[in-house]
């Protein structure tokens, strides 16, 4: 099942990705690339709107795999990927968010520079890079391409990063926030449209419920899903991710006072309770579709899609689809490009501007690689949380508390962060060692060693 095409969905991906280009290589244009501030952070000018509508756009990249666990698992789905992170995103919009933009570090690395020293900035930018990662994006982006035109996943993996990232070479985060615009209209409207069509096709919420009980599906409705205690609860630790993640810290920074970044967050939170409800619902309504339409579960909602709306809003929710993940790539591109370039690189040898483009090249090759090597979105958020955060997440929160210092802090990283990968060898996600997953070993270590050094200082 694909779009032809000569169809008029056909046509509005193609309208997109032209209006995405040419917004984004339009601002490019103008001369500011020569300034780190505005390449960088926009001059830190962000007002409410482009703000907000940025900050939304760019945390759903993984819709393929929201829609995969909603098929899988229900309204379990808002528990995992929705509740956890409106509690953390509200306590960094009133403890965190003003005090970035407060502070003259532009990133995670220069934050852990100013209260660390070098050595624990590298070893942050490194943990950073990793977090930020575009590949489970750009491989979204690729699976959509190659279900929508038939393209064979490696052409639609290079053609899902070039799209995604050719704009902000020159154009930088000016060119990801403008783009951001469109893509935020995009996604609630193409999302809309299928909720809308597909309760007019299987009826509303009761018929919806009825419907799912009678197919056997009852545990779909329940909070769980069906899924363990310690999984539920795994991924509310992994959403202590909002706190270290690098896209957060970049607007915060960016936003044009600390009030524009508190006010910021809690109206995203806001949009994202209202896009919450649109994938959550239309997951749902996936599981209706008849028997064998869906073989692969990441494809839930562009199969339905497919199946309810017609030609014209076709193209309007896969455009809103595609826009919900290259937000996220664009993003992250950036994020990692100026992690490698700037915070590692430029350090030691000058222009961060160029060397932040020279590591958009790089993390471009390297992403594209992980993405084809590595083909499972869901795997590699749960893979990376449970790496990167507890090496990250004690360490940044310390730098906002003047009184809390944590001894030979790079070791003590490179100690949680090594703990849970030990432990990921030893077993897997779905089968963790003694039960345990491995983002537990890695925060036992970091708690450990912060406590330790907290008895030893009289803190």
């Amino acid at each position: 099942m694909k779009l032809p095409f000569d169809s008029p969905g056909a046509l509005v991906v193609l309208i997109y990705f032209v209006m995405t280009l040419g917004i984004g290589l339009f601002r490019s244009r103008q001369r500011f690339s020569e300034n780190e501030s505005d390449y960088l952070l926009a001059g830190r000018k962000l007002t409410i709107f482009p703000f907000t509508a940025s900050l939304v756009a760019t945390w759903y990249g993984g819709i393929l795999g929201v829609g995969e666990f909603t098929y899988s698992y229900g309204i379990s789905n808002w528990v995992v990927f929705g509740l956890p992170y409106y509690i953390f995103a509200l306590l960094f919009a009133f403890f965190v968010a003003g005090r970035i933009r407060q502070s003259e570090s532009f990133t995670i690395p220069d934050r852990f520079q100013k209260a660390y020293g070098r050595g624990p900035a590298v070893i942050s930018a490194v943990l950073v890079m990793i977090l930020a990662s575009p590949a489970p994006y750009i491989l979204s982006v690729g699976v959509l391409l190659g279900f929508l035109f038939g393209l064979p996943l490696l052409p639609a993996l290079v053609i899902a990063t070039l799209l995604s990232m050719i704009y902000i070479y020159r154009g930088g985060f000016r060119s990801v926030v403008r783009t951001d615009v469109l893509q935020f209209v995009l996604m609630f409207a193409g999302f809309g449209a299928l909720v809308a069509y597909a309760i007019g096709e299987y009826g509303g919420f009761g018929q919806l419920a009825g419907k799912l009980n009678g197919m056997g599906k009852s545990l779909h409705l329940t909070w769980h899903g069906g899924n363990t205690t310690q999984y539920i609860v795994i991924w509310f630790f992994i959403a202590l991710w909002t706190f270290v993640d690098p896209g957060f810290y970049q607007r915060c920074a960016a936003a044009k006072s600390p009030a524009v970044a508190r006010k910021g967050i809690i109206i995203s939170i806001l949009f994202w309770i209202v896009f919450d409800f649109l994938t959550l619902t239309a997951g749902l309504y996936s599981v209706l579709l008849p028997v064998g339409v869906i073989t692969d579960a990441k494809l839930a909602l562009p199969l339905l899609g497919m199946e309810v709306l017609p030609p014209l809003l076709q193209g309007l929710f896969f455009a809103g689809l595609l826009a919900t993940i290259m937000s996220t790539v664009d993003s992250l591109g950036l994020i990692s490009a100026i992690t490698f370039g700037r915070d590692i690189m430029a350090k030691r040898s000058g222009d961060s501007v160029k060397q932040t483009q020279m590591g958009l090249i790089v993390v471009a090759i390297g992403s594209l690689i992980l993405a084809w090597s590595i083909p499972s979105v869901v795997n590699l958020w749960l893979t990376l949380g449970s790496v990167v955060v507890p090496g990250l997440l004690l360490p940044f929160l310390a730098t906002f508390l003047p009184k809390v210092r944590i001894q030979k802090v790079e070791w003590m990283m490179i100690a949680s962060a090594g703990a849970s990968v030990i432990w990921l060898l030893l077993g897997t996600t779905d089968v963790p060692l003694l039960g345990v997953q491995p983002f537990y070993a890695g925060m036992l270590v970091s708690i450990v060693w912060t406590g330790w050094g907290l008895l030893k200082n009289g803190d």
